[in-house]
C-alpha cells in the first residue's frame, strides 16, 4: 500500500524577472519519511521551501499539504526553519519562545522540552543577542518543535553548527522520525543527508533530476576507477558491457564506471581482459550520494 502524501508539488515554477528559479518542479514527500532536498547554491532549494511555507508566491503550479491546498490550519501542523531565524535580541530565550508559542496558538508547556532538546536549558534566561551563532542556530532548530508539529521543514539547518551540533541535530531528526513525524531537510552537505535521510530529491537549475529512496539509489552498486593503456578499445568494450550501468572517461585512459547491481570489480576486470583491454589500475569505491550528486551536476 502506498504511503500517504504529506507534501505534493505539481509543476511549480518561479520567475525572478528573466531568471527562472524553479522550472515545472514535481515532487512528492510521503508521510513518515526523512526527505533530503539536495542541490548546489542557486538550484532552487530555499525557493521551493519558501513557497510551500507561504513565504513566497509561485509564478505557476500548485502544491498540497496533507492532500489539500494549504491554509492556516495546515501550517499549524508544520514547524519550519527557513533561512535566517528571527528572534528579539534583547529578550531571553524563554521569552522569545513564549512569544512564538502565542503566535502558534500553543501553550508554554513545551518550552523546557524545546530548550532541553536543543541543549540550551541552562541558557533559558540568557538574552538572545548574547548567544554565539551556533547557539542561535540550535535555538532556531529547537523552536521548530514547539507545539509538537507533524512535519518539520528545515532549510540548511547545519549552518553555523559545530561537530557536536551536527551530532545533536542528527539525533533530534532520528528521534522525531521515530515518533512518526515527516521531515523535509534542504542541504548541500551530502554526507549528513546520506546519514539521516530515507528519501532524496536532487535539484539542478530549478528542476528535479533525481528522486527516490536513498537505499535504492545506492543499493548494491559499486564505483570502479580503471586506468587502461588503450582508451578507444576500452570505450568499445564498455559500450557493449552488460555489467556496466554507466561509465565516463574522466581523462584519457581513465574511467569512472558504475557497475550494475550484484556485479563486482573482479567481473569487470575479467571482462576487460577477455576483450583484450590491458588494465594498469583498478580501484573500487562504495557508491555514495556525493558521487551520484557530482555526476548529476555535470
Amino acid at each position: 500500500m502506498a504511503s500517504e502524501s504529506v507534501l505534493k508539488i505539481n509543476g511549480l515554477t518561479k520567475h525572478y524577472g528573466n531568471l527562472k528559479a524553479l522550472d515545472s518542479l514535481d515532487m512528492n514527500v510521503e508521510q513518515g519519511t526523512i526527505y533530503g532536498l539536495l542541490g548546489p547554491n542557486g538550484s532552487g532549494k530555499t525557493t521551493t521551501l519558501s513557497i510551500v511555507m507561504g513565504i513566497l508566491r509561485q509564478s505557476s503550479g500548485k502544491y498540497y499539504w496533507f492532500g489539500r491546498e494549504p491554509d492556516y490550519r495546515s501550517r499549524l501542523k508544520i514547524g519550519s526553519l527557513i533561512e535566517q531565524p528571527v528572534f528579539y535580541p534583547y529578550l531571553t530565550l524563554n521569552d522569545n519562545l513564549r512569544l512564538l508559542a502565542r503566535i502558534r496558538d500553543v501553550g508554554d508547556h513545551d518550552i523546557n522540552h524545546v530548550l532541553g532538546t536543543s541543549n540550551l536549558l541552562k541558557r533559558k534566561y540568557s538574552r538572545y543577542k548574547d548567544l554565539s551563532s551556533g547557539l542561535k542556530q540550535r535555538l532556531a532548530i529547537g523552536a521548530t518543535l514547539l507545539g509538537d508539529p507533524q512535519v518539520l521543514v528545515l532549510d540548511e539547518p547545519t549552518k553555523s553548527l559545530d561537530p557536536e551540533g551536527f551530532s545533536d541535530l542528527r539525533e533530534i531528526i532520528r528521534k522525531e522520525s521515530d515518533r512518526g513525524k515527516t521531515i523535509v531537510l534542504a542541504s548541500h552537505i551530502l554526507d549528513e543527508v546520506e546519514k539521516v535521510c530515507t528519501h532524496v530529491g536532487i535539484l539542478k537549475s530549478g528542476s528535479l533530476v533525481m528522486e527516490g529512496r536513498v537505499k535504492d539509489i545506492l543499493s548494491g552498486k559499486e564505483v570502479v576507477y580503471v586506468s587502461v593503456e588503450d582508451g578507444d578499445k576500452a570505450i568499445r568494450a564498455l559500450s557493449n558491457c552488460q555489467l556496466v550501468e554507466k561509465y565516463e572517461e574522466e581523462q584519457s585512459g581513465n574511467f569512472r564506471i558504475l557497475l550494475k547491481d550484484n556485479h563486482t570489480p573482479a567481473d569487470l576486470n575479467q571482462y576487460l581482459f577477455e576483450k583484450g583491454v590491458a588494465v594498469s589500475r583498478l580501484v573500487r569505491q562504495k557508491n555514495t550520494l556525493e558521487s551520484e550528486f557530482l555526476q548529476l551536476m555535470k
